[in-house]
């Protein structure tokens, strides 16, 4: 689908009164909730929600990492919430680093694991509702909550004034601007929200700023490759220059992302070249990808590398990607924040 998303083509156009039907549904959905026809519950502290409006991963997540990691800089005490894509849960619950991914979902684990040593929770379960309630039972003190993503999960209630709505959005990744499933877009690029957030990587030139209806804040994020560690011993690392001077051949790089495309486009950014494998989103690695491969290095995401340590091979080297954050967004939200913190 990702070609046909891509412009207004043949089976696009043949798919558009599906993607006006979509629309109708979606409007219909949010007004059934506004008007309290279908029952919603905000959050008893303020709610940051990080999400996108486009099918795919837009860099949600190390957002959501790097914002935390904010709030706590700034003496806040953060919260996150998530989905745990795929994970098998019967109630809410927090992430330790020792989970596994089958369990907790892959992205939830990440987060937990990055800000371990911050003693950021993480807590997982589909129905965010819940999981509040969960969450702040258990630790009273939390003081500001960040779902990783949620957008769409509407029986949340925004308080406008208080909680604040994040779209993280790469221009490159609108297509042919149509809604699902003619197009790549959950929803109409006019949706409202508080703060926009482009992606820009490193070295490249910014993208340009969308146009939206009702929009207060407009940043731009850059997401930046570290240096990389070698999955069977984490405590080496190399330097990203040194990968550039790895014949094509005897490099492969691969991610199970929602837009691989992007992690390949950043190593060549830093002058690697290599061979690559795009695989699924959220790929279980219950099985090697990389048994056939003669690659002598294997260059993979944190996403995946949570869910491959089973993998008992020397050659794979785990690509850290990390969101920037403009301090003025930073300092945006801490203001708001403690606007309200103080009455």
């Amino acid at each position: 689908m990702l070609a046909i998303w891509q412009r207004r083509g043949i089976v696009a156009c043949l798919l558009w009164p599906l993607s006006v039907l979509f629309g109708w549904i979606v409007a219909a959905r949010q007004y059934a909730f506004a008007q309290g026809l279908l029952p919603s519950q905000s959050a008893p502290v303020p709610l940051i929600i990080v999400g996108n409006i486009q099918v795919g991963g837009t860099g949600k997540t190390p957002t959501v990492i790097a914002l935390a990691r904010a709030l706590h800089q700034a003496g806040f005490v953060p919260a996150i919430l998530s989905r745990g894509y795929g994970a098998h849960l019967s109630a809410p619950r927090a992430v330790t680093s020792t989970d596994h991914a089958h369990d907790v979902g892959d992205e939830p684990l990440l987060m937990a694991q990055t800000l371990a040593s911050l003693a950021i929770p993480v807590w997982v379960y589909p129905d965010r509702i819940r999981t509040i309630r969960a969450l702040l039972t258990a630790q009273p003190n939390i003081n500001v909550l960040i779902s990783d993503d949620g957008l769409q999960h509407y029986r949340l209630a925004r308080k406008i004034g208080r909680d604040i709505e994040i779209i993280v959005t790469d221009p490159r990744l609108t297509g042919n601007g149509w809604l699902l499933p003619a197009g790549p877009l959950r929803e109409s690029t006019n949706r409202r929200r508080d703060i926009t957030l482009s992606i820009n990587t490193e070295n490249s030139i910014s993208p340009p700023i969308e146009k939206t209806a009702r929009q207060t804040r407009h940043f731009v994020t850059t997401f930046v490759l570290n240096q990389a560690w070698q999955l069977i011993q984490p405590n080496t690392h190399q330097a990203l220059t040194y990968f550039t001077h790895i014949p094509a051949e005897k490099l492969l790089a691969a991610a199970g992302i929602g837009h691989p495309e992007k992690f390949f486009a950043a190593l060549r950014q830093h002058g690697i070249e290599s061979h690559t494998l795009a695989l699924p989103d959220h790929f279980r690695f219950t099985e090697n990808p990389f048994a056939q491969s003669l690659a002598q290095y294997i260059l993979i995401t944190e996403k995946d590398a949570v869910k491959c340590r089973h993998l008992d091979d020397p050659r794979i080297w785990v690509v850290p990607v990390n969101a920037l954050l403009d301090p003025l967004l930073i300092e945006h939200i801490t203001d708001h924040l403690n606007r309200i913190k103080n009455g």
